[in-house]
């Protein structure tokens, strides 16, 4: 999770090492359900938030998604590991990734290759750090890729259904990529926007998560794919 929009404000100055940055505010563990996989993630979404904001010289800047292990995410990459057939070989686009994490558990089933997409200067340090760390190289992406079709074979994207306009646009192209024939899932925690009309349930996990992020503890996270 982590392709964001930013109300069309640009980023107030350059960030002079965002990789320092992540190492200073983070701290490398596992992932609740997916402990295979390390990450640089945040003890608390409060004040990592602050220090970005101040990194930045801009107030009221969206949440820094890299520094977590979101539900949607976390329950896409257990899916990929466990079904390691769905990636193994493949070109993969993991979209919002946030943290690199369902990137990482694509390379680590075996794919080809992972293109990271994030907007986010910040989440691509992240992706790039993760990765390294974990023993896999991912392909950092800055572009806005939503309506673009550059050959992938499997596009993976958590936790996107969060704000209607965005979701909208994201869904169209997912289904248009899942027409041609990727092979589209999507992990979600019951986010408002999803189009579950269009989408047919593979799984159901429960995943550990922070009060801090979420409205419980344990959060009920599904893996979808297009209807056929």
């Amino acid at each position: 999770m982590g392709h964001r929009v930013r109300h069309g404000r640009p980023l107030s100055r350059a960030i002079a090492d965002p990789e320092a940055f992540i190492r200073a505010e983070t701290r490398l563990r596992p992932v609740p359900l997916v402990p295979e996989i390390a990450l640089h993630v945040a003890d608390e979404a409060v004040p990592i938030w602050h220090r970005t904001e101040e990194e930045l010289g801009e107030m009221g800047l969206p949440p820094p998604f890299w520094a977590f292990a979101w539900a949607g995410g976390q329950a896409l990459a257990r899916h990929v590991l466990d079904h390691p057939g769905l990636v193994a070989g493949r070109r993969v686009l993991d979209f919002a990734s946030g943290s690199g994490l369902v990137g990482i558990a694509a390379m680590k089933a075996g794919a080809l290759s992972a293109d990271c997409a994030d907007i986010d200067p910040f989440a691509r340090a992240a992706i790039a750090l993760n990765g390294a760390s974990n023993g896999v190289a991912l392909t950092p992406r800055g572009a806005d890729l939503i309506g673009a079709d550059e050959g992938w074979d499997v596009v993976l994207a958590g936790d996107i259904a969060y704000e209607r306009d965005l979701a909208a646009r994201v869904f169209a192209w997912l289904l248009a990529l899942a027409a041609r024939g990727a092979v589209v899932l999507i992990g979600d925690p019951g986010r408002t926007y999803l189009p579950k009309d269009r989408l047919e349930k593979l799984a159901d996990y429960s995943v550990p998560v922070t009060r801090e992020l979420e409205d419980m503890e344990i959060k009920r996270t599904s893996v979808f794919r297009p209807r056929a």
